[in-house]
């Protein structure tokens, strides 16, 4: 009981963190923020000088050049994860006689997912050159506030269209940033957008089935053993509750590795649900990831450093045409041409 105990208190306090860091992203001068930098600047009076620069460069080069580590580390967990469900589950449930193509669906998902992956992963995002950037700037207007017309990018000297940022990871502009995946090991922009939502929508559907598989597995388990029949036939208020407990150590001791394998998947499954959902929403209202932290934080201040104070600035967001045409440009990016016809 003190190991599901402990479980517990870890599990909920990974979702407790990660609803935090959701509600605090964006905000400039969060709670969280200020936290973060407060414990820097004691831990820079005990940590030598020597450890932080030594850790100041493994992060950068971590998070701020491209590196396969991300990637390298993404397979891994899948390689562990589908080796733990084919190991244990697969071969049980197949014993038990579950319908084979439900036993399938997860390996299915993870062909399409992986083929999004290497999609998405080799794709150009939509890299803005010199002899593309004229054509570029006629896609989309500029709305004043986030992109402002006749700025050059001082890295790549070239003038930036709207919605548009220069990466510092690839150190390129990219047309329609969205932002820079490490998990994929590549920015996300106009031509590539489509195949990182298919990857989420993917992954989460690969691991929410593994999930829902692993635990009509335990169910299915907890059955024939007619131990959950007792539980239902004896326990009542404490002893209902003891039973209770007492089902789920017995699943602990019978199947640890599976239970942990479920535990660390439906964590997964919630983290990139929600993040699915959020990323369906800037779809469906047509806006980038960064165009939407930039928005927020415009929200602080209602004026632009090069306007004057007496006209204060409103975003709108002058990109929306309708959640239909909206969803099908992120699949297909329109084009000076198509702009014209319009």
């Amino acid at each position: 009981m003190d190991f599901l105990t402990l479980f517990l208190i870890y599990l909920c306090f990974v979702l407790a963190v990660t609803a935090l860091l959701c509600l605090c992203s964006g905000r400039k001068e969060s709670f969280l923020a200020r936290s973060v930098d407060r414990a820097s600047q004691v831990l820079s009076l005990v940590i030598p000088t020597q450890l932080q620069r030594v850790t100041h460069r493994a992060l950068h080069k971590l998070f701020h050049t491209r590196s396969c580590l991300f990637v390298v580390l993404h397979v891994a967990l899948q390689a562990a994860v589908f080796g733990e469900y084919t190991w244990e589950v697969f071969v049980y449930c197949w014993e038990l006689q579950f319908h084979l193509l439900l036993l399938l669906l997860p390996y299915l998902l993870l062909a399409g997912n992986l083929g999004c992956f290497l999609l998405c992963s080799r794709a150009n995002p939509g890299v803005i050159t010199k002899s593309n950037a004229a054509s570029l700037v006629k896609v989309y207007a500029y709305d004043g506030v986030l992109f402002q017309r006749g700025l050059v990018c001082p890295t790549c000297s070239v003038e930036k269209p709207a919605r548009s940022k220069h990466c510092s990871v690839c150190r390129t502009c990219v047309h329609r940033f969205d932002h820079h995946c490490v998990w994929v090991n590549n920015c996300i922009g106009a031509s590539n957008a489509g195949l990182f939502l298919l990857y989420l929508l993917s992954l989460t559907a690969t691991a929410a089935a593994i999930a829902a598989v692993t635990a009509a597995f335990l169910i299915q388990v907890l059955l024939l053993s007619n131990i959950m029949h007792s539980t239902y036939l004896d326990a009542q208020g404490q002893e209902h509750a003891m039973e209770i407990a007492v089902l789920v150590q017995h699943l602990f001791l019978t199947f640890p590795r599976v239970v942990f394998m479920l535990g660390f998947v439906i964590l997964l499954t919630l983290v990139l649900g929600g993040y699915c959902s959020f990323s369906l929403y800037l779809a469906l209202t047509n806006q980038t990831t960064n165009e939407w932290c930039k928005s927020r934080r415009f929200g602080g201040s209602s004026h632009l450093p090069s306007q004057p104070h007496d006209r204060p600035l409103v975003y709108k967001n002058i990109y929306s045409k309708g959640i239909w045409r909206n969803l099908k440009e992120v699949f297909k990016p329109p084009t000076v041409l198509e702009r014209k016809k319009k």
